[in-house]
């Protein structure tokens, strides 16, 4: 939750002032502890006054000189992240911005640390966002994501997201001067194959790029040049990170028509379909790209002749899954409904079909991506915003598990739990318990002790559900096969208590759902939201009248003028 509240504070306060805040704080707190005074006034710190920075370091330096440090100070723990400002002589030229790399790495380090949501970004962010202000800002940043984002780190792919996502967008000038410093071909992805990291982190600045940037800009940015290194990088002797994240750039570039076009025309289709074949392989690695693969072919890249897997994939044991119907088209769902991935730089969420209210009910969960996933338990109540980073556990009636960051999720808030980070193929337990009031939750059969927070809220309405921060993915078992750490207690699974229509099961690739809407007809009075019922129904006291009652009783303002909802009346005469 926390990474994306980040996302939110960049996007919404200016930076300059940002900037301005921390410093002052710091200087302040600097100061302060030895036992001096200094008055900030109204003086303004800008990056093109270097009169202000020189102030400010005089008065630090005056500071410094004239106060003894203590025991206690010494004892004092500094910031990991914000360096300690320091004075400079008088001949001293002026401090040159600090190394790209290091705040790169910084950002790194700290994003995982960092949970609660009332914090700021942390410093090195706020200053990488206020380099990438200007074009020559910018470029110093993308080069730096490329060069030092290691391959190992499960994080290091949705930083790149994160940081670009959130920098103001790029000029022409900039992506123009960015395509010829990295003067991409066939050729440049068959060199440093040693060293796969930094065409990953190539591929994801890449991708970022092609989402962030809709229309003529994405398709200037598809040169020839990058579309042949990006279909090398598919290649089999491509290491499979790479080839991954080059199909996700891929998949970024076909969202605006044209690029889409030009890519199949590329015969991509033929590359994907040897790739689709990894769907199930026991490396981690291989399956995500055997995932993705086989999610292009049936929704972007359709091949002539190839069946798509919707189509001949057996649903016959499976009673429960996700939820297709209740996610946003930035989250994959698989074809037998049981395993999920987020390649958005949103923070996606989803719910099982099968709703609970009484007993003692498990599910399990196996762990593909090590990155920040929050699964656990939501109900109907749950509110997901996944631009605004809310997903499981971020609410009153919600709670989730996540391995990554080794935390409980409740209402927002963060605790600590004793297992270890998780890793790919780690199976995670959620035992649901309605007559005690708990949930307990396991990590390759070790359990936790029990939580009990989400029970003041609520006690029934529960759904198996799970949010998705960027490059994520997981597969669920609600019961259709043997569990590999069943609990001792007795329990219920939601396969054997679930029913699904052969309709139901159905999870339709993006085009066959497109064309299924263009063929209903929708009636001119019905209503708004959900285009099946008549709108029979006005909301008081604002007067609006275009939903069915059904609707108007699940909301509590009007969804046109944000009104409080204090009535709703059901007009008889609109009835047909």
């Amino acid at each position: 939750m926390i990474i994306f509240g980040w996302a939110v504070f960049l996007a919404s306060r200016s930076l300059g002032q940002g900037l301005l805040l921390t410093l002052e704080e710091h200087i302040a707190r600097f100061l302060g502890t030895r036992g001096a005074t200094a008055t900030m006034g109204n003086s303004c710190i800008c990056r093109d006054d270097s009169g202000a920075e020189d102030s400010v370091d005089t008065q630090q330096q005056q500071a410094d000189n004239s106060a003894v440090p203590t025991a206690d100070m010494r004892s004092q723990p500094r910031d990991p992240v914000r360096p300690p400002r320091r004075g400079r002589g008088p001949h001293e030229p002026r401090r040159k911005k600090q190394n790209v790399d290091g705040l790169v790495l910084d950002t790194l380090a700290v994003i995982r640390t960092l949970v609660d949501n009332d914090q700021e970004p942390p410093y090195s962010m706020i200053t990488l966002h206020e380099m990438a202000e200007t074009d020559e800002g910018w470029l110093d940043v993308v080069q730096s994501l490329i060069r030092v984002i290691p391959l190992e780190d499960p994080l290091g792919p949705a930083v790149i997201t994160l940081l670009l996502d959130e920098c103001p967008l790029p000029t022409k000038d900039a992506l123009q001067k960015l395509t010829e410093i990295l003067n991409l071909n066939g050729e440049v992805a068959c060199q440093d194959s040693g060293h796969p990291a930094k065409h990953r982190n190539t591929s994801a600045v890449l991708g970022c790029l092609a989402e962030k940037l809709a229309g003529p800009a994405s398709i200037g940015l598809l040169s020839p040049g990058i579309l042949e290194y990006l279909l090398q990088c598919l290649k089999l002797q491509s290491h499979p990170t790479v080839m991954l994240f080059a199909l996700i750039a891929l998949e970024k570039f076909a969202q605006t028509s044209e690029n889409k076009l030009t890519i199949s025309e590329s015969s991509i289709s033929d590359r994907l379909v040897t790739l689709e074949s990894w769907a199930d392989d026991p490396d981690y690695l291989k399956r995500q790209v055997g995932f993705c693969a086989q999610w292009s072919l049936d929704n972007l890249f359709l091949k002539e002749g190839r069946q798509l897997t919707y189509e001949k994939v057996d649903l016959n044991s499976i009673k429960a899954m996700l939820n297709s119907n209740d996610v946003s088209e930035y989250l994959k769902i698989s074809p037998h409904g049981l395993e999920a991935r987020c390649d958005a730089s949103s923070f996606e969420s989803v719910r099982c079909t099968f709703c609970v209210d009484a007993g003692v009910w498990y599910y399990e969960v196996t762990v593909v991506t090590s990155g920040v996933m929050q699964i656990g338990w939501a109900t109907r109540d749950s509110k997901f915003l996944n631009h605004e980073g809310y997903g499981i556990g971020d609410d009153e009636y919600s709670c989730a598990y996540d391995g990554c960051r080794q935390l409980i999720w409740y209402n927002a808030r963060s605790k600590p739990h004793q297992h270890p980070c998780w890793k790919e193929g780690d199976t995670v337990g959620f035992l649901l318990d309605l007559n005690e009031k708990q949930m307990i939750f396991f990590l390759n059969g070790n359990q936790l002790p029990p939580e009990k927070q989400v029970f003041s809220s609520t006690v029934s309405g529960f759904f198996a559900a799970a949010s998705f921060m960027s490059y994520q993915q997981c597969e669920f078992n609600f019961g259709a096969k043997p569990f590999k750490y069943p609990p001792s207690v007795k329990f219920s699974t939601f396969n054997d208590y679930a029913f699904l229509t052969a309709e139901e099961k159905i999870i339709l690739p993006r085009h066959r759902r497109l064309a299924l809407l263009k063929q209903v007809s929708i009636r001119e009075n019905c209503c708004s939201l959900c285009c099946d019922e008549v709108a029979d129904t006005q909301l008081k006291p604002c007067g609006h009248s275009d939903l069915c009652m059904d609707c108007a009783l699940q909301l509590e303002t009007c969804p046109l003028c944000r009104k409080e909802i204090v009535s709703r009346v059901r007009q008889i005469s609109h009835i047909s």
